[in-house]
C-alpha cells in the first residue's frame, strides 16, 4: 500500500487537516495505524476514512515533505506541557468555543461521568432551585434522564403543582427528539453544570466567614464566642476572613471614594447610626463640605434608629463593596492614605 502512494502522479498543492492525515496513515506500517485508530471515536474514523478514500495518488516528494512537516513541527516545540488551558487553546483553533467549553467542563468533571451522571449527584434542593425557573415538559425530560433516586428527591423538592404537572409530562413522554435534548444538554451546561463546578470547590471557612457577615449582630458575636471556647483557632481563621461595616475604616482613600460613588446617602446615613467614630469620620473626611454635611444632616434627622435597620443598611453597603471588589473597581484590603480627592 505504501509503495502504491509513493509511485504515482503528480502533487496536488495544498491539503487540508484530514488529507495530511490520511496520508499519514497511508504511511505507516499498518500495526502502527492499527494503534492510533483505536485511539479514535467513530466520528473521527469516519472523517478519516472519507480522505483516506477520496485522496487519489501522492507522489513520493509529498509524501516526504508531509513527514518532514510533522517532525519540524513536534520537534520545534521542544517540551510538551498538557494542561487544561493549553488543551482548550488548541481546541480553540478548530472548535467553535461553546463546544471547547462544553469538553472542558466535562474534563474539570470527575473522571468518565457524563453530564447526566454530574446531575444525578447534586444536591437535590440546589438542583431542584434552578428548575423551579424551567417549564415543567424541560423539567420532564431532565428528570427522566437522570438516576431514579435523584428524580425522586428533585421532585419531593418542587413547588406541589408543579410536582404533579411533572409527573403527568413523564407518564405521557414519548421519545425525545435528539434536537430538543442537545438544546436541554446546552443550556444546562451553561447555566447550571459549569457554576455548579465553581461552587462546590468554596471553602468551607469563608462559607461561614459569609453566613457570619450576614447574620444580625447579636447572634455573630454569640455564635463567635461559642465557637471560640471549643475552637480558638477556627474561629479566628473565620474572624480573619469576616468583612464588617468596621472593616470599610481601613480601605484606601480611593476605595472610599469610589464607593461614596455608588452608596445611597440616605441608606449610608443609617449605617453610621451608633458606629465608632472613626469609621463616621473615614466617611467624612473624604467627602466635599457640602456633602458631609449634608449626611450629618441627615444622620440628625434620623433620630432614634433600630439596630436591625442599621445592620440592613450596613449589610447592604458591604455586599456593594465586596461586588465592587469583585471587579477590581476597589480594594477592601487594609491599605495606606494616599488620597487627597473629594467626592460630591
Amino acid at each position: 500500500m505504501e509503495n502504491e502512494l509513493i509511485d504515482i502522479t503528480e502533487e496536488k498543492g495544498t491539503f487540508t487537516g484530514n488529507e495530511k492525515a490520511a496520508i499519514m496513515m497511508f504511511s505507516l506500517p499498518e500495526d502502527q495505524a492499527q494503534k492510533i485508530f483505536n485511539h479514535l471515536d467513530l466520528g473521527e474514523i469516519k472523517d478519516l476514512s472519507q480522505a483516506m478514500a477520496s485522496l487519489g495518488a501522492v507522489n513520493a516528494h509529498t509524501v516526504e515533505s508531509l513527514c518532514v512537516e510533522f517532525v519540524n513541527e513536534i520537534a520545534s516545540s521542544s517540551s510538551l506541557v498538557g494542561s487544561i488551558e493549553s488543551t482548550r487553546r488548541l481546541l480553540l483553533k478548530f472548535m467553535a468555543p461553546d463546544d471547547v467549553d462544553r469538553i472542558i467542563e466535562d474534563i474539570r468533571g470527575p473522571t468518565g461521568r457524563n453530564m447526566w451522571d454530574k446531575l444525578s449527584s447534586v444536591d437535590e434542593e440546589m438542583l431542584a432551585g434552578y428548575l423551579k425557573n424551567e417549564s415543567p415538559q424541560t423539567v420532564a425530560v431532565i428528570l427522566s434522564r437522570i438516576r431514579a433516586e435523584t428524580s425522586a428527591r428533585v421532585l419531593s423538592c418542587l413547588p406541589e403543582s408543579m410536582a404533579d404537572d411533572v409527573v403527568m409530562r413523564l407518564l405521557r413522554m414519548d421519545t425525545v427528539r435528539r434536537e430538543v435534548l442537545e438544546e436541554i444538554e446546552n443550556t444546562l451546561h451553561k447555566e447550571f453544570i459549569s457554576t455548579l463546578g465553581r461552587s462546590l470547590k468554596k471553602d468551607p471557612y469563608e462559607m461561614v466567614a459569609e453566613v457570619f457577615n450576614n447574620l444580625d449582630r447579636l447572634s455573630e458575636i454569640r455564635l463567635l464566642n461559642n465557637l471560640e471556647q471549643k475552637k480558638p483557632e477556627i474561629a479566628d481563621k473565620i474572624r480573619n476572613l469576616m468583612f464588617t461595616f468596621e472593616d470599610l475604616g481601613n480601605i484606601d482613600k480611593q476605595s472610599i471614594i469610589a464607593l461614596l460613588r455608588v452608596v445611597d446617602r440616605s441608606k449610608l446615613a443609617v449605617a453610621l447610626k451608633g458606629t465608632q467614630d472613626r469609621i463616621k469620620e473615614k466617611f467624612l473626611k473624604n467627602m466635599s463640605e457640602r456633602s458631609a454635611k449634608l449626611l450629618l444632616d441627615d444622620m440628625n434627622v434620623l433620630g432614634l434608629v433600630r439596630l436591625k435597620d442599621v445592620e440592613k443598611a450596613q449589610n447592604e453597603i458591604i455586599a456593594t463593596a465586596k461586588e465592587m471588589a469583585a471587579r477590581n473597581e476597589i480594594s477592601i484590603h487594609s491599605s495606606s492614605e494616599n488620597s487627597e480627592q473629594l467626592v460630591e
